[in-house]
């Protein structure tokens, strides 16, 4: 019984190299392809989070002529808000609608850095009640 335990051990050899190489480049593949994926899940991440904040700045712009009962003049406005720390340019078109009671609201809203692309666009309407000039 040991001589056959002697030949079955002397028969195993281990891997070669050539299979240890292929196996490690097979793991190295992986590795790259799961940290590729984390890396897109934490931008993806923050682009959602500056996506959030800019919805929330435009819907703040809508919700303060609505609170302030406002009749805003034909124009554009710009100006900039602070959210979580960080910073948003909003622009807002006011525009004359066929009805002379309304008029449309277009906020748009990007990063405080120039050049950023626009994260958030928000339309509403506002509306002159009676006696208001």
């Amino acid at each position: 019984m040991a001589a056959g335990r002697a030949e079955a051990i002397a028969a195993w050899r281990g891997f070669t190299l050539v299979e240890v190489l292929v196996a490690l480049s097979i793991l190295a593949v992986a590795l790259l392809a799961a940290s590729r994926a984390s890396g897109l899940t934490v931008t993806a991440s923050a682009d959602h989070r500056d996506r959030l904040l800019a919805n929330w700045v435009a819907d703040n712009r809508l919700n303060d002529h609505q609170a302030r009962d406002s009749w805003a003049a034909p124009g554009e406005y710009g100006g900039s808000e602070r959210q979580a720390g960080l910073e948003f340019q909003w622009r807002e078109q006011v525009s004359a609608t066929p009805n002379p009671r309304f008029r449309r609201v277009e906020v748009t809203v990007r990063r405080a850095a120039a050049g950023e692309r626009v994260l958030a666009t928000r339309v509403g309407f506002l509306v002159r009640r009676e006696g208001q000039p």
